[in-house]
């Protein structure tokens, strides 16, 4: 179930999203709010799950691993937690997925060019439980990850509801 978000959530995360650096102080007037309620607000959605970490974005490329591709893995029945577990000793693997469709997992791998790619496959083809793999490298990304549009959407249904909520509230009043 997600966790109920309301307006002010929302401009809190998206301050949070847009200036990571910024004190919890800063934000409050920010907000024109008590920096108590602004931490409160912060430490609720810690503990829903909204907030899931702080910390720097690094850029793999930045590191020397400018090359990025998706690797679809097939697995034997049965096999899909030891492979799973398998692809955490892998530090070129920066995100994997169990999916649906063709494969059981998805992997975003990096590499610090295409031999380097072609070992980490090949390294992923070794594992225990791994039937084959498919690949396919990204040749430019077009959208960077990014929440801030959707939190923005967020707030304004829930800015919206709680207008609703008012004019309703005003016409049984």
């Amino acid at each position: 179930m997600a966790a109920a978000v309301d307006a002010l959530d929302a401009k809190i995360l998206r301050l949070l999203l847009e200036q990571p650096r910024t004190s919890v102080r800063e934000y409050a007037r920010v907000l024109g709010v008590a920096r108590g309620t602004v931490q409160a607000r912060l430490d609720r959605l810690e503990r829903a799950g909204v907030i899931t970490g702080y910390g720097p974005s690094v850029s793999p490329s930045a590191l020397g691993h400018p090359v990025l591709a998706f690797v679809h893995i097939e697995v034997t029945q049965g096999h899909l937690d030891d492979v799973g577990d398998a692809l955490a000793g892998v530090p070129e693997i920066i995100e994997a997925f169990s999916i649906t469709g063709a494969g059981d997992l998805l992997t975003r791998v990096v590499a610090r060019d295409n031999e380097h790619l072609e070992d980490v496959v090949q390294r992923l083809i070794r594992l225990p439980g791994v039937v084959r793999t498919r690949t396919e490298m990204a040749l430019r990304q077009r959208v960077a990850h990014r929440v801030l549009p959707l939190v923005e959407s967020v707030g304004r249904a829930a800015a919206a509801a709680a207008g609703r909520d008012r004019a309703g509230a005003r016409r049984e009043g």
